[in-house]
């Protein structure tokens, strides 16, 4: 974690729209589905053909100018190390937006066939949007496949496809923990909870000891914290086979079992359900309204930006589990480097995505210069990053805590192609459920059902529980 954040999230609104919402607008897939004529998600090219050293040398030697599509602050220091060790190569930095905007201005370059960046900041949940529009180009005849062992396991499963293909490089990550309000649990004799009923339990005891807080908030608006929580709890809530075939469960088992302690916690007045990362929630942090946040590996650094006042107060823990003899994660967050497949400059293009997420010193600089949790694992292991010892955090190596919740993220999970109707949906079923204090468990039935519906006139073929 940095010591001095001040800098880094001086516009934590700007920070949020990148991190903290589920992105991928509007999206019509119809057309893509018939244009592909189904078969497996991929390039319809297959892997191709390995590019030899020779020609990637030759590559990296002619006068070349790539753009960029980031909305990274300062990353053109990184940048700089792949132009100094690649001097015939310049790259154009574009901001084009973050998130959605991005995200909606590249569909729009990729229909008009023009105006696309060679390479574009792509977050996890986004890939399966741009992979099932062929629309990204399979990095593994440029040599990504040997970066594999080089990242953590459950990230490289997100930037891969059914076949083997690499669509991206991870860049940085959100595993998700638990920060707490060190002196509001000593002061109500509240134990770190280690299993969901024990969180419930120290829910209800702090709020009746005091009504004006809450042991957390679980924002009505945040889907990406819902899909976190569902993550770590095993659920498996999209599961696609080849470019048309989906099964959707956002309303199985272990879904119900969520929306029921969620549900139940928030029709019971004891947890709070305001929007986040607005003006009210951050002085809800600050003047200590919440006990806890339950948020990705990235929530250190972002709250000793925002909610100075509490400095010295909050440490990290693991979040509670639904079964402590299986230990679990899920994660919020984090993003990648895609080479767009248009590209004329593929080799350079792939070149400088493998350059930038995986090259120590530009790695490192992400997580000290972006405050980035990191995706590879060498600097997991870093002691020097590790070792990090925060004063906002009372001296405890929040670094370490998180890089231990990093090892146990299911790699399995999966993001559907549509995430923008998803977020879309869920907000105005079970979000709604849960900011109105009524049937939570109504609303993932109502979720299911909207979902199910849109995917089917999208062209897919969808499985139920």
């Amino acid at each position: 974690m940095p010591r001095n954040t001040s800098t880094s999230m001086s516009d934590p609104s700007s920070m949020s729209r990148r991190l903290f919402l589920a992105t991928t607008g509007a999206l019509s897939l119809g057309a893509a589905l018939t244009a592909c004529g189904g078969g497996d998600s991929g390039s319809s090219s297959g892997a191709g053909k390995p590019v030899s050293q020779a020609d990637i040398d030759k590559a990296m030697k002619t006068p070349t100018e790539l753009t960029f599509w980031t909305w990274v602050p300062n990353i053109a220091k990184e940048v700089a190390l792949f132009e100094a060790k690649y001097p015939a190569v310049k790259v154009k930095i574009v901001n084009a937006g973050q998130g959605t905007p991005q995200y909606t201005k590249l569909r729009t370059a990729l229909k008009a066939g023009s105006g696309a960046p060679d390479m574009v900041q792509m977050e996890f949940q986004a890939i399966p949007t741009f992979t099932i529009t062929d629309s990204l180009l399979d990095l593994r005849p440029y040599g990504a496949s040997a970066l594999k062992s080089a990242f953590v396991d459950w990230t490289w499963g997100q930037v891969s496809g059914s076949k083997g293909e690499v669509w991206a490089i991870p860049q940085d990550t959100g595993p998700m923990g638990m920060l707490y309000r060190h002196d509001i649990f000593e002061k109500h004799g509240i134990e770190v909870p280690k299993t969901w009923d024990e969180f419930a339990s120290a829910a209800r005891k702090l709020h009746k000891a005091d009504p004006g807080i809450y042991l957390t908030n679980l924002a009505a608006n945040q889907v990406a914290a819902w899909h976190g929580l569902l993550w770590q709890a095993g659920g498996k809530p999209y599961v696609t086979s080849g470019k048309s075939d989906i099964t959707i469960s956002v309303d199985d088992a272990v879904s119900k079992k969520l929306g029921a302690y969620w549900g139940g916690l928030a029709k019971e007045g004891v947890i709070g359900v305001e929007p986040d990362f607005t003006d009210s929630w951050y002085a809800a942090l600050n003047k200590g309204k919440y006990a806890t946040w339950l948020t990705g590996a990235w929530g250190p650094a972002f709250l000793s930006g925002s909610a100075k006042a509490t400095s010295g107060k909050w440490r990290a823990a693991p979040l509670p589990q639904w079964d402590t003899a299986k230990p679990s994660a899920g994660n919020w967050g984090g993003s990648t480097t895609a080479v767009i497949r248009s590209t004329k400059n593929p080799i350079a293009a792939a070149m400088f995505a493998q350059f930038l997420n995986s090259d120590p010193a530009s790695a490192k600089m992400f997580a000290t210069e972006q405050f980035f949790f990191p995706a590879t694992k060498a600097l997991l292991a870093d002691p020097s990053f590790l070792g990090d010892a925060p004063a906002f955090y009372g001296g405890q190596k929040v670094n370490q805590v998180f890089a231990d919740i990093s090892t146990e993220v299911d790699p399995s999970f999966q993001w559907p192609p549509f995430l923008d109707q998803a977020a879309t949906d869920w907000t105005e079923t079970v979000g709604k459920s849960l900011a109105d204090k009524t049937d939570t468990l109504r609303g993932l039935g109502t979720w299911q059902s909207r979902l199910t519906t849109y995917a089917k006139g999208q062209g897919f073929t969808v499985k139920t529980p």
